[in-house]
């Protein structure tokens, strides 16, 4: 007697999207959005134009803002920063082992407003009315009246989709100001708490 073979179920088709899991762009923005986020600048300093020209221009101070930041190790102190794999941060890092984080305030939305613009003016224009002192170790900019100030070295880069993650061991941290509380982003829009 032939059997006849178990019928093998069909594969579901994909999304329009394109994610196979069945989650599409929208409702994977959607739901990230209810999860609230500190957020902070990330800054760093491009190396000079020719190193072994004292003469040669300096580099720009680049700023991005960020919302997926976190720490990942207490012994030794470690930090990931998530950022878009091509953005101007991204390819700095690759480049520049030293960067600097300053944790905004409530009061500094401006700031990280400024710095999410798409298709901004240049980096030096938007610190140019911004305190800030030079990080000792990075030379990055360090915001003034920020909550907390990191100064990192990159110890790994992972990719990740569309992002790349940074891990950066601590070299400095501070918290200078105890006034207000964090900025905060959810749902879309910057926030502070209470």
């Amino acid at each position: 007697m032939l059997k006849t073979p178990p019928a093998v179920p069909s594969p579901t088709p994909a999304p329009a999207s394109g994610h196979a899991e069945g989650v599409s762009n929208d409702e994977f923005r959607a739901a990230m959005t209810r999860l609230a986020a500190g957020v902070v600048l990330v800054t760093a300093q491009e190396p000079p134009l020719d190193p072994d020209d004292p003469s040669a221009p300096g580099g720009e101070d680049v700023g991005m803002t960020a919302t997926a930041f976190l720490s990942v190790s207490l012994d030794p102190p470690l930090v990931l920063v998530s950022l878009r794999t091509g953005s101007r941060m991204d390819d700095l890092l690759d480049e520049q082992p030293l960067w600097a984080v300053s944790v905004l305030t409530e009061s500094q939305r401006h700031i990280a407003g400024r710095f999410a613009m798409k298709g901004r003016i240049s980096d030096r224009l938007l610190f140019e009315d911004i305190p800030y002192v030079r990080g000792d170790v990075s030379g990055a900019p360090l915001v003034g009246g920020a909550l907390a100030t990191l100064e990192c070295r990159t110890e790994q880069r992972t990719t990740a989709g569309d992002h790349t993650l940074v891990i950066g061991r601590v070299l400095t941290a501070e918290a200078p100001s105890a006034e207000g509380g964090p900025l905060v982003y959810f749902r879309g829009r910057y926030r502070q708490l209470g």
